[in-house]
């Protein structure tokens, strides 16, 4: 049943452009939990905070900190030369990040980000920045993921290491102040499939528009990096279809999507106004849980899924 007035996840979404703010506030007291300029990092979590992960890797590696891959953390390459990890676990109660720090203890640095301060990934990592004020009620990931991103990029702004063209956090929390208020357009909420492209750091929060909307909404929808989208995702664009790009358009692309009928949506990129990547993350949110109120779903509770995924142990014991 769908829930009473505004949804919980519709209003965490809307907290965004403060809890960003605070992140970037709060960045003294949590550096050492922090990748090191020059260290060699993994970055690892499940679901929402690989594509986060994955963001953030690239926005390290391309700002000149140190070499940055991201990892499922159910897939991460034991033996592989690194110099820390780091995981991201909202919870901090997901088995595979906790086995993962399990295995790599006393062998290389770890730290992790987390909204729960009472949770096993405390003892697990060797230092853990905790972002409780962007914790959720939620099973939907939003503010935690963003707001982790938020803190990783203000990192890498306080050591001169963001890249070129890649706005501030203030400069992004003000553009999320227009995502969270500006009326979503008929041609988004009445679509009936969307594909949603990036580049670069973009492509991690493509690939987390489109799992939001599926998770929240069932919507049918899909995420490649951009310059992809020829090479095969063009083919499913029809009218009533979207392409929504997370950053810059490459060239040529708005006219292949027009060729075809379907409708492009691109608010952000390096145009004076256009909205933060991050910010145009927002509005994707809000597109998920509209259209999962318009179908009578609960966006705070959709199906199958939990706030956690704890796995049982080899034992039979929850793990």
């Amino acid at each position: 049943m769908p829930t009473s007035g505004p949804s919980r996840t519709a209003a965490e979404i809307a907290s965004q452009p403060a809890t960003w703010r605070r992140a970037a506030e709060t960045l003294p007291r949590h550096r050492a939990a922090l990748p090191q300029r020059g260290e060699r990092v993994a970055v690892v979590g499940c679901g929402t905070s690989w594509f986060i992960a994955q963001a953030y890797a690239q926005l390290r590696e391309t700002g000149g900190h140190g070499e940055t891959d991201a990892f499922a953390a159910s897939e991460f390459p034991l033996g592989r030369g690194y110099d820390r990890i780091l995981a991201i676990t909202r919870s901090g109660t997901t088995t595979e990040v906790l086995d993962l720090l399990g295995k790599v203890k006393g062998s290389l640095a770890t730290g992790a980000l987390t909204a729960d301060p009472a949770t096993p990934v405390m003892a697990a990592a060797d230092a853990v920045a905790v972002l409780d004020f962007a914790d959720e009620e939620s099973v939907v990931q939003t503010r935690f993921a963003t707001t982790a991103l938020a803190l990783l990029r203000a990192h890498l702004e306080a050591e001169s290491a963001l890249p070129a063209g890649v706005r501030t956090v203030q400069e992004a929390a003000r553009d999320a102040e227009r995502a969270v208020t500006e009326p979503l357009a008929d041609a988004i909420t009445e679509a009936e499939q969307f594909t949603f492209l990036g580049t670069g750091w973009t492509y991690g929060l493509a690939l987390e528009a489109g799992l939001k909307m599926r998770e929240a909404a069932g919507a049918w929808t899909e995420a490649y990096p951009a310059m992809e989208y020829r090479h095969g995702p063009i083919s499913i664009t029809a009218p009533g279809r979207v392409a929504w790009v997370l950053g810059p358009v490459p060239a040529g692309l708005a006219d292949d999507v027009a060729r075809v009928g379907g409708t492009l949506v691109a608010e952000s990129g390096a145009a004076h106004g256009d909205l933060d990547p991050l910010a145009d993350l927002v509005r994707a949110q809000r597109l998920a849980v509209a259209l999962a109120e318009a179908q009578g779903q609960d966006p705070d509770r959709p199906r199958n899924l939990t706030r956690s995924v704890v796995l049982p142990s080899a034992d039979g014991e929850n793990g």
